[in-house]
């Protein structure tokens, strides 16, 4: 059960993250990112290395869009 919970939380995170501003902004889709890898981390979906890694993807995939923004991509 917990690794059938753990890999549908992943796969909500990954699927958020390949579909940037179709919800939302750069900006809220980082911070929506930030606060489930938190989420999964309370609620023992993951590990702290785990979370670490999941909010270094974030912050490198909204440091991407802010640098194509600014390019004027």
């Amino acid at each position: 059960m917990y690794e059938d919970r753990k890999a549908q939380a992943l796969e909500t995170w990954q699927s958020m993250l390949a579909m940037p501003e179709i919800r939302a902004t750069a900006q809220e889709q980082y911070e929506e990112l930030l606060r489930l890898a938190e989420d999964y981390s309370i609620k023992g979906f993951i590990n702290r290395d785990e979370r670490k890694g999941l909010v270094m993807e974030a912050t490198k995939r909204y440091a991407h869009s802010v640098e194509d923004v600014h390019k004027g991509a």
